[in-house]
Protein backbone atom coordinates (compact mmCIF):
# COMPACT_ATOMS: atom_id res chain seq x y z
CA UNK A 1 0.00 0.00 0.00
CA UNK A 2 1.14 3.53 -0.70
CA UNK A 3 0.14 6.73 1.04
CA UNK A 4 0.79 10.35 0.23
CA UNK A 5 1.03 13.18 2.79
CA UNK A 6 0.48 16.69 1.50
CA UNK A 7 -0.61 19.74 3.46
CA UNK A 8 -1.07 17.64 6.58
CA UNK A 9 -3.64 15.44 4.80
CA UNK A 10 -2.95 11.71 4.45
CA UNK A 11 -4.30 10.09 1.28
CA UNK A 12 -4.10 6.52 0.08
CA UNK A 13 -2.68 6.06 -3.40
CA UNK A 14 -4.83 3.31 -4.88
CA UNK A 15 -3.35 0.59 -7.04
CA UNK A 16 -0.72 2.72 -8.69
CA UNK A 17 -3.20 5.36 -9.82
CA UNK A 18 -1.88 8.86 -9.19
CA UNK A 19 1.25 7.31 -7.66
CA UNK A 20 4.47 9.22 -8.18
CA UNK A 21 6.67 7.72 -10.87
CA UNK A 22 10.03 9.24 -10.04
CA UNK A 23 13.35 7.65 -9.15
CA UNK A 24 12.77 7.70 -5.39
CA UNK A 25 9.33 6.09 -5.68
CA UNK A 26 10.66 3.34 -7.93
CA UNK A 27 13.57 2.76 -5.56
CA UNK A 28 11.20 2.53 -2.55
CA UNK A 29 8.99 0.01 -4.37
CA UNK A 30 12.03 -2.07 -5.33
CA UNK A 31 13.32 -2.24 -1.74
CA UNK A 32 9.81 -2.96 -0.42
CA UNK A 33 9.52 -5.97 -2.73
CA UNK A 34 12.49 -7.61 -0.97
CA UNK A 35 11.34 -7.00 2.62
CA UNK A 36 10.92 -10.16 4.72
CA UNK A 37 7.53 -11.25 5.98
CA UNK A 38 8.09 -9.85 9.49
CA UNK A 39 8.40 -6.34 8.02
CA UNK A 40 5.28 -6.80 5.95
CA UNK A 41 3.42 -7.90 9.09
CA UNK A 42 4.56 -4.69 10.77
CA UNK A 43 2.48 -2.79 8.24
CA UNK A 44 5.18 -1.66 5.85
CA UNK A 45 3.84 1.13 3.62
CA UNK A 46 5.47 3.29 0.99
CA UNK A 47 5.12 6.94 2.01
CA UNK A 48 5.46 9.99 -0.22
CA UNK A 49 5.66 12.80 2.35
CA UNK A 50 5.59 16.08 0.48
CA UNK A 51 5.48 18.11 3.72
CA UNK A 52 8.69 16.59 5.14
CA UNK A 53 10.21 16.19 1.63
CA UNK A 54 10.99 12.47 1.63
CA UNK A 55 9.93 9.19 0.07
CA UNK A 56 10.39 6.07 2.13
CA UNK A 57 9.04 2.89 3.64
CA UNK A 58 7.18 3.27 6.93
CA UNK A 59 6.91 0.48 9.49
CA UNK A 60 4.28 0.66 12.23
CA UNK A 61 6.25 -0.82 15.15
CA UNK A 62 5.36 -1.33 18.81
CA UNK A 63 7.13 1.89 19.82
CA UNK A 64 5.88 4.10 17.00
CA UNK A 65 6.53 4.63 13.31
CA UNK A 66 9.97 3.97 11.86
CA UNK A 67 10.81 5.15 8.33
CA UNK A 68 13.48 3.98 5.92
CA UNK A 69 14.08 7.16 3.89
CA UNK A 70 15.27 6.82 0.30
CA UNK A 71 18.47 8.77 -0.48
CA UNK A 72 18.54 11.94 -2.52
CA UNK A 73 21.62 12.50 -4.62
CA UNK A 74 24.71 11.09 -2.90
CA UNK A 75 23.16 10.92 0.58
CA UNK A 76 22.81 7.56 2.37
CA UNK A 77 19.64 5.66 3.24
CA UNK A 78 18.41 6.66 6.70
CA UNK A 79 16.35 4.81 9.30
CA UNK A 80 14.41 7.38 11.32
CA UNK A 81 12.19 6.86 14.36
CA UNK A 82 9.34 9.38 14.18
CA UNK A 83 7.67 10.54 17.39
CA UNK A 84 3.91 11.00 17.52
CA UNK A 85 4.33 13.97 19.86
CA UNK A 86 7.49 16.10 20.16
CA UNK A 87 9.67 15.14 23.13
CA UNK A 88 10.81 17.52 25.88
CA UNK A 89 13.54 18.96 23.65
CA UNK A 90 11.12 19.51 20.75
CA UNK A 91 12.48 16.76 18.48
CA UNK A 92 9.98 14.97 16.27
CA UNK A 93 12.39 12.33 14.92
CA UNK A 94 15.62 10.54 15.75
CA UNK A 95 17.98 9.17 13.12
CA UNK A 96 18.99 5.67 14.18
CA UNK A 97 21.07 4.32 11.31
CA UNK A 98 22.54 5.17 7.90
CA UNK A 99 23.33 2.83 5.02
CA UNK A 100 25.53 3.89 2.08
CA UNK A 101 24.18 3.54 -1.44
CA UNK A 102 26.72 0.85 -2.33
CA UNK A 103 24.25 -1.91 -1.40
CA UNK A 104 21.66 -3.46 -3.70
CA UNK A 105 17.94 -3.22 -2.81
CA UNK A 106 18.03 -6.77 -1.43
CA UNK A 107 20.83 -5.80 0.96
CA UNK A 108 19.05 -2.63 2.11
CA UNK A 109 15.86 -4.62 2.79
CA UNK A 110 17.75 -7.28 4.75
CA UNK A 111 19.83 -4.79 6.78
CA UNK A 112 16.73 -2.76 7.61
CA UNK A 113 14.74 -5.78 8.77
CA UNK A 114 17.64 -7.14 10.84
CA UNK A 115 18.24 -3.73 12.42
CA UNK A 116 14.57 -3.40 13.42
CA UNK A 117 14.34 -7.01 14.63
CA UNK A 118 17.56 -6.92 16.67
CA UNK A 119 16.60 -3.64 18.38
CA UNK A 120 13.17 -4.94 19.40
CA UNK A 121 11.06 -2.84 17.04
CA UNK A 122 9.54 -5.89 15.34
CA UNK A 123 7.95 -8.89 17.04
Amino acid sequence: MEIQISGGIVRRVRGGQKAPVNGLAIQARTVANFLPLMCQRAGAKIVHNIDANYTGIRFDTKVGPVVLEMPKGDQPYRIVHEFIEPDETGRTEVEMRRFPQIYKPQGIALMTSEFLRSRGFLK
